[in-house]
């Protein structure tokens, strides 16, 4: 180890400033980005700014039609409430019927294709379902002829003359 040739030791490394900047124009170069990515980033750019204007235009159209028509809102305002309500009330049972109208549309749909027997979605549970109910109705059919039986036997035990 205390043999090294000088020869073999690297020498001190200089700071040269056109080797650096050299270095590092080639490292920019290595990252730049392609025409593509330039011509799409320029296309974000300006899509930006205008959208960013457009907001800026909308933003003050408004608040200057408030403040225009701030007193004509606040005067005009006994008869806009109620008119405000009643078209709240009659869009709100508008959207209502037309979604219970959907729904009625959908289930006489279903059960059309269900007695059809073409099998939509959900038969097969509501075939289980109705076979648990005739099944559970049949036990207790079963049950209560039996147990009525032998209450009433109990009950002419009770009162021989009944």
């Amino acid at each position: 180890m205390a043999d090294r040739n000088p020869s073999q030791q690297r020498a001190p490394r200089q700071n040269n400033p056109a080797c650096s900047v050299a270095s590092l124009l080639r490292k920019l170069h290595a990252h730049s980005p392609n025409p593509i990515q330039l011509i799409g980033l320029f296309t974000l750019f300006v899509s930006g700014c205008i959208l960013l204007l457009l907001t800026g235009v909308t933003i003050t159209a408004t608040i200057l039609g408030l403040i225009f028509f701030a007193p004509l809102i606040l005067i005009s305002s006994p008869i806009w409430v109620p008119i405000g309500i009643v078209f709240f009330i009659c869009t709100a049972a508008f959207l209502s019927m037309c979604g219970f109208g959907v729904v009625v549309a959908a289930v006489l749909s279903w059960m059309y294709r269900y007695f059809r027997g073409l099998n939509p979605p959900g038969s097969g549970q509501v075939d289980y379902a109705r076979s648990r109910i005739y099944s559970t109705a049949s036990h207790v059919k079963d049950y209560a002829r039996e147990y009525g039986g032998y209450l009433q036997s109990k009950v002419k035990d009770a009162a021989p003359g009944a």
